[in-house]
Parts: C-alpha cells; sequence; structure tokens
C-alpha cells in the first residue's frame, strides 16, 4: 500500500515539476532576450520628432477654411471678402503705389521704436540686475509701467507730443521697453552663482564679468523679451496709426473703413500677419542659431 502511495505521489510529483518547469522555461527568459517579436525601440519623452513646416500647418489650415468658406457661399462677401478679392485689392493697390508708401511709413516707426525700446530696456535691466541699489531705483517704475496698458496711456501721450511721429514712437518704445526688461532681468537674476564665484577666481574686471558671464547668461531671457517684444510693437503700430495719422497701414486700414472697403482692410491685415511672422520667424532663427549649445525638448 506504502509503495503504490509513493508511486502515485512522486507520478504527481515529476507531472506537476513538469509543469512547473515548462512554465518557467516560457515565462523565464535572459533579460537580452527580445524574442521572435523584434527588438522593442524605447519610447521617447517629449513632444516628438520635428515636424516639417510645421508652424505653417495652423495658418495654412486657416486660409483653407477662408477659401472653401468663401467659393461654397457660406461667408457673406460684405463682412469678409473672398480671397480672390483681397487678391485683386493688393495688386490695385501696389499699382497704385499706396501700398509701398504706407508700408515704408509704418517699417520706419516700428524699427525707430523697437530699436529704442530694446536699448533702454535693456539698459535698465543691467544696470537692475547688477545693482540692489539700481533695482531699488528700476523696478517699482517699471512694474507700475507694466500694471498700465501702453494703450492706456495713449490721451496723456497725445496731451505730451501731440498727435506727430513723437507719439507714435513713442508708444511703441513703451510698449517694446517691459518684455525686454522682465525677461533680461529675471535671466540676470538666474544665472548660477558658481559661474560668479569662478569669475571673482578668476579675478575679472568689472568689464570683462559683464562681458563674458553676464551678458551670455542673459541671451536665453533676452531673446524670449524679443518675442514678446516684435508682438508689442506691431500691435502698438496698429492702433497709434489709426489715430489722426495720415500715412501708414493703419491709416490705410482707417480709410478703407470710412469706405466700407473691406477688402483693402483685409490687405492691411495680411500684411499686419505677414510682418509679425516674419519678425518672430526671424527672432526663432536667431536663438536656434545663438543658443545651439542648449539641449532642450526643442532640439
Amino acid at each position: 500500500m506504502a509503495t503504490t502511495w509513493d508511486a502515485d505521489e512522486a507520478k504527481l510529483s515529476l507531472t506537476s515539476g513538469g509543469r512547473v518547469a515548462h512554465r518557467v522555461s516560457r515565462t523565464a527568459r535572459p533579460a537580452g532576450s527580445t524574442g521572435s517579436a523584434g527588438p522593442r525601440a524605447r519610447r521617447r519623452l517629449g513632444p516628438g520628432p520635428a515636424i516639417p513646416f510645421g508652424l505653417q500647418i495652423g495658418p495654412a489650415l486657416l486660409v483653407l477654411t477662408w477659401v472653401v468658406g468663401s467659393a461654397l457661399g457660406w461667408i457673406d462677401p460684405r463682412i469678409l471678402s473672398a480671397p480672390w478679392t483681397v487678391i485683386e485689392a493688393f495688386a490695385r493697390l501696389i499699382e497704385q503705389g499706396r501700398l509701398q508708401d504706407n508700408f515704408v511709413t509704418s517699417a520706419t516707426r516700428a524699427l525707430l521704436g523697437l530699436s529704442i525700446g530694446l536699448l533702454i530696456g535693456t539698459l535698465l535691466a543691467v544696470v537692475a540686475g547688477l545693482s540692489r541699489i539700481g533695482e531699488a531705483l528700476i523696478d517699482g517704475p517699471v512694474q507700475i509701467k507694466r500694471a498700465i496698458p501702453t494703450l492706456a496711456l495713449i490721451p496723456l501721450l497725445i496731451l505730451w507730443f501731440g498727435i506727430g511721429e513723437g507719439m507714435k514712437v513713442t508708444t511703441i518704445v513703451l510698449a517694446v521697453i517691459v518684455p525686454i526688461y522682465i525677461h533680461t532681468h529675471n535671466a540676470l537674476r538666474s544665472i548660477d552663482s558658481r559661474y560668479v564665484e569662478l569669475a571673482e577666481t578668476l579675478r575679472m574686471s568689472q568689464k570683462d564679468f559683464i562681458l563674458q558671464v553676464v551678458l551670455p547668461g542673459a541671451l536665453p531671457g533676452f531673446l524670449l523679451g524679443l518675442r514678446f517684444a516684435v508682438t508689442l510693437c506691431w500691435v502698438s503700430l496698429v492702433v497709434v496709426e489709426q489715430i489722426n495719422a495720415t500715412s501708414g497701414l493703419g491709416y490705410m486700414i482707417d480709410l478703407a473703413r470710412n469706405y466700407g472697403q473691406t477688402d483693402v482692410i483685409l490687405v492691411g491685415l495680411v500684411v499686419y500677419v505677414l510682418l509679425g511672422l516674419i519678425s518672430d520667424g526671424l527672432v526663432r532663427l536667431l536663438e536656434r542659431r545663438v543658443l545651439s549649445w542648449r539641449r532642450t525638448l526643442a532640439n
């Protein structure tokens, strides 16, 4: 009886062991084994690979929607002119010379205000970033200006400078100063203190410290502020050119509004859009070239 029980138990043991061994042989493989499915690529975290002309997809879809809606009659031409009507108005304005003259006037105002604003904003940021006294004197007034929309200052600027070029350029300058100062100042205060200690160890002069440590360290913040500044520059220009102006793209748009010329208004708006996109694209290109040493999600 005992012999029969032992034989059955051994047989059961062998059977169970065979199943366990078979199960282990199927599931337990060496860590480097990949099986018949082939190696699995490791999923990379982040926004994914770069898309060719990815930034142009959104505007292209808007234009496509405009074209389709106008062709199918979904968009009333009295409210929004068709794209081909705008193209005809564009060609007509170029033939008359109106678009070129107004564009040169607007570009001159924008570049002048942007240049002055960049210079003043950068100088204020460097002084406030490198000196506690400078920060105490400068940061408060800049924050006050930040809380007041630039366009809300136009009535006061008209009383001070009149309705001439001085008021228009000053409005653009005030709009540009704030983003340049905020982002450059923040970048200056975010420079790693170890670089400052290294400069002190090497006994750098104040001039070399600013040129070799401060300005390169603040460059990412400056370029970010420049992108905001360029956008605000064009936004401010649109508004000031519609206030008792006699030239410029904004004046052309305001004049077309009086005569109900929707196509001319859209021509002016398209030019503003192109100027904004091209300006932002140039700053992005400059940022990629100058900051090519950084490893970020955009790379």
